[in-house]
């Protein structure tokens, strides 16, 4: 019997090229590089420049994640490019990530989960790939995060990152023990005020801008995390021991941590990137999960566990087996 499943077959990722340290900030912002570290672990992140956006980001993430694949942009029948900065109010970014590759149709459009926004969007190209309805997706998450950020909040400003990672994903027929083997998604409305954007088309007419109750999010973050990631995992009917590697939203490296030793994993079996990206929302797992493959910690075969967390409150895991 053969079984349908959506199996990551490249990744890629992109970087703005403004790299800012800690000291930069400090600069700029009443912060310091060990205030920084010792409460998030981040040390650096990346500013997308003017002619930087989240759909050129999510272009250049996408051609490498082909070229990984071997595959062409014409391959392409699915694009799901999971953002809370959008170029434009519409049409979805997704439509000029599409364009911008030359692909002439296919079905492209974006997901908005915030920092779960990769999670969401990956259970959506999963579920279409085995239902039939698309062979070849590309998975995106985008962000430029700096646009919505109050560079006058230490407290906030210090902690994100612009970024983009994006996976191919195929449909395969085979024994079904490769691919996409269990997804778990969540969502609670009830906590917009801890992790929200004080602006919309739709209230203020403006972008607005992030505000957060770090301590209330860290808190949810822990819990919720590490109960979805057992949840995926008994849905996979695989124990936690079997796990070869985890890659998490690069929130905060004491979330992180503490996440981990929650579910019983090792910190060695945790990929961090945190100290290099800061928080890129919805890119920050794809953007460490190409950052593990092309260093060799990932490798095919491998176990893997996908989470995050963001606002809304939405969270997710995925269990994936390269």
């Amino acid at each position: 019997m053969t079984i349908r499943r959506a199996v990551v077959t490249g990744t890629g990722s992109a970087l703005p090229r403004t790299r800012v340290s800690n000291a930069d900030l400090a600069a700029r912002v009443d912060t310091s590089d060990e205030w920084i570290v010792e409460r998030t672990g981040i040390r650096f992140r990346h500013i997308a420049e003017a002619d930087e956006t989240t759909s050129t980001l999510a272009t250049a993430a996408a051609r490498t994640a082909l070229a990984a694949a071997g595959r062409v942009p014409a391959d392409i029948d699915l694009i799901v490019l999971a953002t809370a900065t959008p170029d434009q109010t519409f049409p979805a970014s997704a439509t000029l990530v599409q364009a911008a590759l030359g692909i002439d149709d296919c079905v492209a459009f974006d997901v908005a989960a915030v920092c779960s926004g990769f999670l969401y969007a990956l259970q959506v190209a999963d579920s279409m790939i085995r239902a039939s309805a698309a062979t070849r997706a590309l998975v995106i998450g985008s962000e430029t995060f700096s646009r919505i950020l109050d560079w006058e909040d230490r407290a906030t400003c210090v902690l994100f990152g612009d970024g983009a990672g994006a996976i191919v994903l195929e449909a395969d027929e085979g024994d079904g023990t490769r691919g996409v083997l269990a997804t778990r998604l969540h969502a609670d409305g009830r906590h917009n005020q801890l992790l929200y954007v004080d602006g919309g088309p739709s209230t203020t007419g403006t972008v607005g801008k992030l505000r957060m109750k770090g301590r209330e999010v860290f808190r949810h973050a822990v819990t919720n995390l590490a109960a979805v990631m057992s949840e995926a995992l008994d849905a996979a009917g695989m124990a936690a021991d079997r796990v070869d590697w985890v890659v998490p939203h690069q929130a905060n490296a004491r979330i992180l941590d503490a996440t981990a030793r929650k579910l019983g994993l090792a910190p060695e079996k945790v990929v961090v990137t945190v100290d290099q990206h800061a928080n890129t929302s919805a890119a920050s797992v794809p953007l460490a999960l190409d950052a593990a493959i092309r260093d060799g910690r990932i490798r095919p075969g491998h176990l893997i566990v996908l989470e995050a967390m963001g606002g809304g409150f939405t969270w997710g895991a995925s269990v994936v087996q390269l």
